[in-house]
């Protein structure tokens, strides 16, 4: 017995080594996010302290902290954050680890010490959220708002050529995809795939992009997502600040220059001013092989805005206005059928142009002013209330080419103005619950300008629209849930002249929208998002009443008075892990939608004096749209780390089992970046390669076949230098290295043409 005694003290003494838990547990762990109170958005840099351990770290962000390896036993938790109020909070870590959200109070005016800081709303949804902002941002700077989009997985454009491009989000888009200009939803003639929306992506801060329906917070045109262009917060302080942007591309010749001026009144304080301006200009686009004739393009930009900010109200007024002239590609607009059909088989242009800056007809011509004027007033520290107007006023030409004087008058000129009006109440709570309740109203007037000659595509029409909705969210440490129900109603009242007789049409819609969703976090590093919301989309004026050649798109479009409204409901469940070294986010999603509305070529052509033309239909049918995101990145080391991201996405006509027109093909991009520099790293080059299968999934009948798969290699070098206070950041990036001949499935202009060729980019921005 004695000789078992050592070995029976190594057992117990190893067993209790291995189940430490059993005595002290010192694998727990305090995680948290600190939000404002007033309207929940994160606040990065906040100061949290642990008196016990004397820790302390300060929060990412999306205002997250994390403190590990802590014992079982009481603490005693403090945050700090400048012009906010103290939060300490005692803590008792019994068996398990602690998680929650911390809400912190702005403190009274009156206060020492303490500044005024201006805010940008955020938008807390459950559903995916991607947002693009600092280096990534950086990188698009040259790009229109499309472009720009496609470094999210998930998202690809809708194209009519390399100038114009509107964004996709899993399979929809055009009116199935809000835009906000800085809180305002954009309106313009957004109805045709070569209608590019009519905003300067240089105004954005931060661009962010909502996956799933919001119809509930924005309306029926947020069915399929949506897209938030933020410009910078308006400075509450004296702080002078100024970007200035000066980009050059080999393809078209693109120049590029954008200035952007923030800065704050001494004498008043809370009281700032931003302006920001851009003007570009790009000549005759280059496929691997031969000029695109007509692509150019002109672009005058402008956007200014003032704000007032103090604990209790804030103020701001807003001015945008995007302005351009685009070609449209001379190939696309084809004199007879067989020159139609010998240029759909030939695949390419016949014409051998060189490169000009000229744009001469076909082209548009479009100028979008933006006006808003927005205030809040925080009745207690619960409870504020928020006020907003917005005005609009797009004026959309487009020119064909016709013969003498008429070369000169646009054959669709339009002038559509449209007023917003948003009253809501903001809640939040030190407790669990926070929640918005609102009224929308949107009231739109559309008018063809006489004097065109042509009988106008769509009709004279007013729209009203009224929405009515609640959310409410629940958030207790790791758990957030989140619901909310909307009901809008719209009318809309048409008149024309048919074989000279006025004819008047009144129609009307409503509907109820609603959505749930959670968000929890499964551990420190991996959280699990999913939300299902219904939607709906009442037909636009376009699907409703074109009757006619629609010039700016090359083809005859023929609506149907008797469509249904678009019913949909989608599910999207997303999960994302985050660790030191890696992370990884794959978004999965299913969306039927009933009466889904498409433009169907019919296989016929029309032929005028303008030439001879595609004839498309808008159809309806059953839908089913399924599929997933994925994006991640690997850290090999501090210098050097791969990303990568795709998309599969899948619809499906439920009714005649077959597929739709126009809907993104499997794509994946991966690359590569090594940094190099000893403390700031200022050196970073990357090189990637995108991949895009054929689309096997194609319609019964489509004018050509769908081009085969694509390989495309692109190279970057960031180059950041600090000149003392000021930064200076150089870029040259070259797209598609070997000039690769390709066609891109959701270009319209596929059937004329190859996409663009090499392109060469040179980027400097200066911040000071």
């Amino acid at each position: 017995m004695k000789k078992l005694i050592p070995y029976i003290t190594v057992f117990l003494t190893t067993l209790i080594l291995a189940f430490p838990s059993k005595a002290q547990n010192c694998n727990l762990s305090i995680r948290g996010k600190v939000i404002h109170l007033e309207n929940n958005q994160p606040i990065p840099g906040a100061y949290v302290w642990l008196e016990e351990t004397k820790q302390g770290v300060v929060t990412d962000l999306d205002g997250n902290f994390l403190i590990r390896n802590l014992c079982q036993g009481e603490y005693n938790l403090k945050i700090q954050f400048l012009g906010h109020k103290e939060i300490q909070e005692k803590i008792d870590l019994a068996s398990s680890s602690f998680n929650k959200t911390f809400r912190m109070e702005e403190e009274s005016f009156a206060l020492s010490g303490v500044e005024i800081h201006g805010h940008r709303d955020a938008v807390q949804t459950t559903t995916a959220v991607t947002a693009l902002y600092g280096e990534q941002l950086l990188e698009s700077r040259g790009e229109n708002l499309g472009e720009s989009l496609k470094r999210v997985a998930g998202v690809t454009t809708f194209s009519t050529g390399n100038s114009i491009a509107k964004p996709v989000i899993h399979g929809l888009h055009s009116n199935r995809i809000m835009i906000l200009n800085n809180g305002i939803r954009l309106e313009g003639q957004q109805w045709g795939a070569e209608h590019a929306p009519e905003i300067d992506p240089f105004l954005a801060d931060e661009i962010t992009v909502i996956k799933g329906a919001e119809t509930v917070r924005f309306g029926p045109e947020a069915m399929g997502g949506v897209i938030l262009v933020s410009p910078a917060e308006i400075p509450t302080k004296s702080e002078s600040k100024t970007d200035l942007y000066v980009l050059g591309a080999s393809n078209g010749r693109m120049g590029n220059v954008s200035v952007t001026h923030q800065d704050g009144f001494k004498s008043i304080k809370g009281l700032g001013y931003r302006v920001q301006g851009s003007v570009k200009r790009a000549g005759n686009i280059q496929s691997p092989d031969y000029y695109q004739a007509n692509t150019g393009l002109n672009e005058i930009n402008f956007s200014g805005a003032l704000g007032y900010t103090s604990p209790k109200l804030g103020a701001e007024i807003y001015y945008s206005f995007f302005n351009t002239e685009l070609g449209i590609l001379r190939d696309s607009h084809t004199g007879n059928l067989t020159d139609l059909q010998e240029i759909i088989a030939n695949g390419r242009p016949f014409s051998n142009v060189g490169f000009t800056y000229d744009i001469l007809n076909p082209k548009q011509k479009v100028a979008h002013h933006l006006g808003k004027i927005k205030s809040h007033y925080h009745i207690n520290s619960n409870w504020k209330a928020n006020l907003q107007y917005g005005f609009q006023l797009n004026q959309r030409q487009e020119f064909d080419r016709r013969r003498g004087d008429l070369n000169e008058r646009a054959s669709l000129d339009l002038e559509l103005f449209t007023n917003t009006l948003d009253l809501f109440v903001d809640h939040t709570h030190p407790n669990e619950f926070s929640g918005t309740w609102g009224l929308n109203i949107i009231q739109q007037a559309n008018s063809n300008i006489p004097g065109t000659g042509v009988t106008p595509l769509i009709p004279n029409y007013q729209m009203l629209n009224m929405g009515f909705y609640g959310i409410e969210k629940y958030s207790k440490g790791p758990l957030e849930i989140e619901g909310g129900i909307r009901f809008d109603f719209r009318d809309v009242s048409t008149a024309r002249f048919v074989n000279n007789e006025l004819e008047e049409v009144d129609l009307n819609y409503s509907n109820f929208t609603a959505f749930l969703g959670a968000y929890y976090q499964l551990s420190p590093s991996l959280t699990f998002s999913t939300n299902l919301g219904s939607a709906w989309r009442p037909p636009n004026i376009n699907e409703l009443f074109s009757q006619g050649l629609h010039h700016g798109a090359a083809a005859v479009e023929i609506g149907d008075q008797d469509l249904n409204s678009e019913k949909s409901l989608k599910w999207v469940n997303s999960l994302e892990f985050t660790s030191n070294k890696s992370t990884f986010e794959l978004t999965a999603y299913a969306n039927r939608i009933s009466n889904y509305i498409y433009l169907n070529p019919t296989g016929d052509t029309f032929v005028s004096l303008r030439g001879t033309f595609n004839v498309y239909e808008y159809l309806q049918a059953n839908a089913l749209f399924y599929g997933f995101d994925f994006s991640g990145s690997y850290e090999f080391t501090s210098n050097f780390n791969a990303y990568v991201k795709g998309s599969i996405i899948r619809a499906k006509n439920t009714d005649e089992d077959n597929f739709f027109p126009f809907i993104p093909s499997d794509r994946m991009d991966w690359g590569l970046s090594y940094k190099l520099g000893r403390e700031k790293k200022t050196h970073k080059f990357t090189i990637s390669n995108q991949l895009v299968a054929r689309q096997n999934r194609e319609p019964d009948f489509d004018l050509a076949p769908a081009p085969d798969a694509y390989a495309l290699f692109n190279f970057g070098y960031l180059r950041q230098l600090p000149i003392g206070q000021n930064k200076l950041n150089l870029g040259l990036q070259v797209q598609n290295i070997f000039n690769t001949s390709y066609k891109e499935y959701m270009n319209r202009f596929r059937y004329f043409t190859d996409d663009i060729g090499r392109n060469i980019l040179l980027k400097i921005n200066y911040q000071f």
